[in-house]
């Protein structure tokens, strides 16, 4: 089942090479960048340290190597973040991203490379090769991605309140059945109150088409999805509701900055819904060159089952309310 970044290579139909890839982390939650040499491809171009796999390494082999002699650092462990397949005209090429937050040593450029730690924040004042775009976002979105679904009005705020307490810096409002006076009431508070935290705020389409101003960006239901063309305009953040491939396919195509694919395994609100399953899952991510997050009879404890199988992490609804 564990997404290795090989099956990528083969449905492209190309000769692919092969890299692995550190997005690298600091106590600080800065992230490692180097600068491309300018007699090098795509040369004054910035990068996240890694290299090409040799004859008989695996990725984590090659990142490992690759760090100690690119940045002089000694990789302890690392997670997989996300694997892209990207084409050029003569071939493709599939990066292999793992997060790196246990290492030592000191990064420095033994190849005479600039490098620097930036805040996540930042990354997109660089100037970064196609292909790195989905893992500068992926490099930016957290773990969790919490659910803050219907309730009687007078918990809204305190479920909110539990969600942010647990440190989930992802919120999506998936209330569909306040009245547009009245979400925009709870927004008016809510907002602020994510902004204290430091946690970004979705809303639902389908809730609240136009109130984005008072969020960090909109969730599309997987209807509203397939009715558009092209990316929503003035957004930080789109997200999109996925059900199946097409609709993953989709959402890459109008520029979504991640997926939600459910429902993953049987969810006590749709009991008669067939799951999809961790091989399944896997398969449809594995083309997808975006963050997908797991939905569906979640718990907090499958973060490495979803890690394993290619995804960026878990979203729930009662499992950050637990």
């Amino acid at each position: 089942m564990r997404n290795t970044g090989l099956e990528g290579c083969v449905l492209s139909g190309a000769n692919c090479i092969q890299v692995a890839i550190g997005v690298v982390k600091n106590a600080n939650g800065q992230i490692l960048l180097a600068l491309r040499p300018p007699s090098r491809h795509q040369g004054g171009a910035w990068e996240f340290p890694g290299g090409k796999l040799e004859a008989g390494e695996s990725s984590y082999q090659a990142l490992r190597r690759e760090l100690n002699e690119e940045v002089g650092i000694v990789l302890n462990s690392a997670k997989p973040l996300i694997n892209i397949t990207h084409h050029y005209r003569n071939g493709a090429v599939q990066l292999n991203a793992f997060l790196v937050e246990d290492f030592s040593g000191n990064a420095e450029g033994l190849e005479g490379q600039v490098v620097t730690w930036v805040s996540p924040e930042d990354l997109k004042r660089f100037s970064f090769p196609a292909a790195n775009r989905p893992i500068i976002t992926a490099a930016q979105l957290p773990e969790y991605y919490a659910i803050l679904d219907d309730a009687p009005e007078s918990k809204l705020l305190a479920n909110l309140q539990k969600i942010l307490a647990k440190g989930v810096k992802l919120i999506q409002a998936r209330l569909k059945n306040l009245s547009a006076h009245a979400l925009a009431n709870f927004l008016a508070e809510a907002y602020p109150l994510c902004q204290a935290y430091q946690a970004w705020l979705l809303v639902n389409s389908a809730a609240a088409w136009g109130l984005h101003a008072q969020a960090d960006g909109v969730h599309l239901t997987s209807r509203h999805l397939l009715a558009l063309q092209e990316r929503p305009k003035a957004c930080r953040w789109v997200a999109a509701s996925c059900h199946n491939l097409e609709e993953l396919f989709h959402a890459q195509k109008i520029g979504v900055d991640f997926a939600v694919l459910a429902p993953v395994s049987v969810t006590r609100t749709h009991p008669d819904t067939p799951p999809l399953g961790w091989q399944k899952f896997a398969d449809w991510v594995r083309p997808i060159a975006l963050p997908v997050y797991a939905l569906g009879g979640m718990a907090l404890t499958d973060l490495d089952t979803v890690r394993l199988a290619g995804g960026q992490g878990i979203a729930a609804i009662r499992a950050f309310l637990a």
